[in-house]
């Protein structure tokens, strides 16, 4: 629904990131339907996605090394000429990025280049922000920069939808889940209501049951 955070789990091998990138238009579907806003979006072109309001952070390669964060963030425009605006209100979203507009990403940290991405990524303005494991082998310091940025999104007014194998941190932010293994949806409901789910914290969570409420937000805190 519009305004959510949905979270996609489950362990390697499961289908996570091959439903994103169907989403995206990245892979055809074999059989079944993508649906957005009661129009079909399946078999369409990524840039006719971008174009009705969906964008997409891939989990590896998410940046051109080779030019600058400014230029980056150019890249990500739908519109002809320099938006100036928009960049700038990345910088406001991100400031790191800010300090750091000349630099070549190429030279950045994994976190910093993940920033870039998202950045570029919400340059088109969209409605939904398709995320595929956004904390992937970042430090611990940025994966906590990542999860906050997420929810500033969201906040902002984004629908996202991610993937994410750090399960917990990122069920305990979202209005639903779903578990995925082997391309099935095994179980779905509220974020909370799966962590504290002991069948799905035994299979997919790494054990030990699930976690209450309080102690979900203290740990993303």
């Amino acid at each position: 629904a519009q305004g959510e955070v949905v979270t996609i789990v489950g362990p390697n091998g499961a289908g996570k990131s091959t439903l994103i990138k169907t989403i995206f238009g990245l892979l055809t579907p074999r059989s079944g339907s993508i649906v957005y806003r009661g129009d079909e979006i399946s078999g369409l072109r990524p840039h006719d996605i971008t174009r009705r309001g969906l964008s997409y952070v891939p989990q590896l390669d998410n940046v051109f090394p080779t030019l600058t964060v400014e230029e980056n963030l150019e890249l990500g425009a739908l519109a002809k000429g320099k938006p100036t605006e928009r960049i700038e209100r990345m910088y406001e979203l991100f400031p790191r990025l800010g300090e750091r507009r000349k630099q070549d990403a190429g030279t950045m940290s994994g976190g910093e280049r993940q920033m870039v991405a998202m950045a570029r990524a919400l340059m088109p303005d969209p409605d939904v922000l398709l995320l595929d494991e956004p904390s992937a082998g970042l430090a611990p310091a940025f994966v906590d920069a990542i999860f906050e940025k997420v929810k500033e999104v969201n906040e902002a007014g984004v629908t996202i939808v991610m993937v994410e194998q750090n399960a917990v941190r990122a069920l305990a932010m979202s209005n639903r889940g779903y578990v995925l293994d082997l391309g099935k949806d095994r179980y779905e409901g509220r974020g909370q209501d799966l962590i504290n789910d002991p069948k799905v914290a035994e299979l997919y969570l790494g054990g030990g049951g699930g976690r209450t409420e309080a102690q979900a937000e203290q740990a993303e805190s």
